[in-house]
């Protein structure tokens, strides 16, 4: 099998996109060589820990109301593409992601991470709901078959919030700076939402490379 490590962050919406893509190729090819595994990459980690309002924060990066809907016209054409229905009036706040990382490695160690990121991403862009909130961690967790109380918990405790930081340190220190960012057997780095026929050349490409190996 092929490692495939995806720096990404649940609020990105090109992760979300980049995800879609991916997984429409995957279920193209079955037989696919990948063993997927997410990373922690926070788009803001100087977001207070509660959050803000998402139009405050959005006129903010992008000055005022109309560099905001400039920067997202081309994402909501690419989610589209994609099979996406992203709800950007449903987004109220732009939550602090490192609680919502924390419970994706949770969900790695106990085999459910790729579930809990595609219910982290349906959870902000299709449902509008507040990725940052413990309580709403901790149902997403329940729905992917982990335990909410004991995600609660540890959510309560400062329990490996220093890894997840550690981790965003080391991608950066990488040259990582964008999300999703994509490497392919720890060697290549493949950066932004990728469509789909990039991703099923790649599978074929390997596939043929271990055939010939073989």
């Amino acid at each position: 099998m092929v490692k495939l490590d995806i720096l990404s962050d649940p609020i990105c919406p090109w992760c979300y996109i980049g995800k879609a893509n991916l997984d429409r190729a995957l279920e193209q090819r079955p037989d696919h060589p990948f063993v997927i595994e997410w990373h922690p990459f926070q788009l803001n980690p100087d977001m207070p820990r509660e959050g803000m309002d998402r139009r405050a924060y959005l006129e903010a990066k992008f000055g005022g109301k109309e560099g905001a809907v400039r920067a997202y016209a081309p994402v909501a054409e690419h989610a589209q593409q994609a099979g996406l229905e992203i709800d950007f009036e449903a987004m109220q706040r732009t939550p602090n992601t490192l609680d919502a990382h924390r419970l994706i490695h949770w969900g790695g160690i106990e085999g459910r991470q790729t579930a809990i990121v595609s219910s982290l991403f349906r959870a902000y862009f299709n449902d509008g709901r507040d990725i940052g909130d413990h309580d709403t961690l901790a149902d997403i967790a329940d729905s992917c078959g982990m335990d909410a109380s004991v995600i609660m918990r540890l959510l309560a405790t400062e329990e490996d919030i220093q890894l997840i930081r550690d981790k965003d340190a080391s991608a950066r220190e990488m040259g990582v700076n964008s999300v999703p960012t994509f490497i392919v057997a720890s060697q290549h780095a493949v950066p932004g939402a990728q469509p789909t026929d990039l991703w099923l050349k790649v599978m074929d490409d390997i596939i043929a490379q271990r055939a010939e190996d073989a």
